[in-house]
């Protein structure tokens, strides 16, 4: 029985990244590649006296979602704060890479990005850069035949070079728990200064970069309760809807008129930013 039957509250959120993507696939479906078992860790992290993970935070599982070839790639937000590294990163890009293959093969394969990441690894540096480049080309290529369906559900969330990747997505879910954002609470404090970005007040980081927002503005396709079998509704729902009509990041111009209109001297709030994003940016 899945562990997800067994917690009182059917949360997605308290699954780690191999239960949710389990969760996910059809019932009995879910085979991993490059498991735990197959000891392929980060060479880099154990030079710098930093305990490896065995799967370097991220499970790769095929399967089907309503019947059809899937795979779904789960970020362990729980070691290295669901940073992305060399092994991880080609992990990922590499799945990607034969879910668009199999495509051109005549076998329709979808992705699902369980996206509970702060970017790239600072350990890695540019390798971890460059594999996050990898990924984002894969999911340009495969989300011309298949969705590819990003998830941010927390408690991590999304920023970084790996929140591109999410915007580079077919579609977007996110939770009322979710974060998502290019840059995460911390570093915008660090740079901009605590006047502008005050990272210990929670409402404040929730009202602009949380999943209800995001949604509110745009930014995020579908608002789900954290609830295993919600997600599981969702995720089939867009499985079935197929390649978008349009996609966000091939609406510059409407996103540049929008940010044009922003008064940058003064701190918008929420009612704000809906406001202005409500002007156009939802399809």
């Amino acid at each position: 029985m899945d562990k997800s039957q067994n917690l009182k509250s059917n949360s997605f959120i308290e699954l780690n990244a191999r239960e949710r993507a389990r969760s996910i696939l059809d019932t009995g479906s879910m085979r991993e590649l490059l498991g735990p078992f197959d000891r392929v860790t980060s060479p880099w992290l154990k030079e710098q006296g930093i305990v490896t993970q065995a799967d370097d935070g991220l499970v790769v599982a095929k399967g089907t979602i309503n019947g059809q070839s899937a795979v779904v790639l789960g970020i362990e937000g729980s070691f290295q704060g669901g940073s992305m590294g060399e092994v991880s990163g080609a992990k990922m890009a590499g799945a990607l890479e034969l879910a668009a293959e199999d495509n051109r093969k005549g076998i329709p394969t979808l992705a699902v990005l369980l996206l509970e990441t702060g970017g790239v690894r600072l350990q890695e540096a540019n390798l971890g850069l460059a594999a996050i480049a990898e990924i984002h080309a894969a999911i340009a290529d495969l989300r011309q035949y298949q969705p590819v369906i990003g998830v941010v559900a927390g408690t991590v969330g999304s920023f970084g070079g790996m929140s591109v990747a999410g915007a580079l997505c077919s579609y977007m879910v996110v939770t009322r728990e979710a974060r998502y954002g290019l840059n995460g609470p911390q570093v915008i404090e660090q740079e901009a200064g605590i006047e502008e970005y005050d990272s210990r007040d929670k409402p404040f980081i929730w009202s602009l970069t949380g999943g209800e927002q995001r949604f509110a503005t745009g930014l995020a396709d579908r608002f789900v309760q954290d609830d295993v079998d919600s997600m599981n509704a969702v995720i089939r729902e867009l499985a079935k809807a197929g390649v978008p009509a349009s996609l966000r990041d091939q609406r510059i111009d409407e996103f540049l008129a929008l940010l044009d209109s922003i008064d940058t001297n003064v701190q918008p709030n929420s009612a704000q930013v809906r406001e202005i994003f409500g002007k156009g940016v939802k399809a």
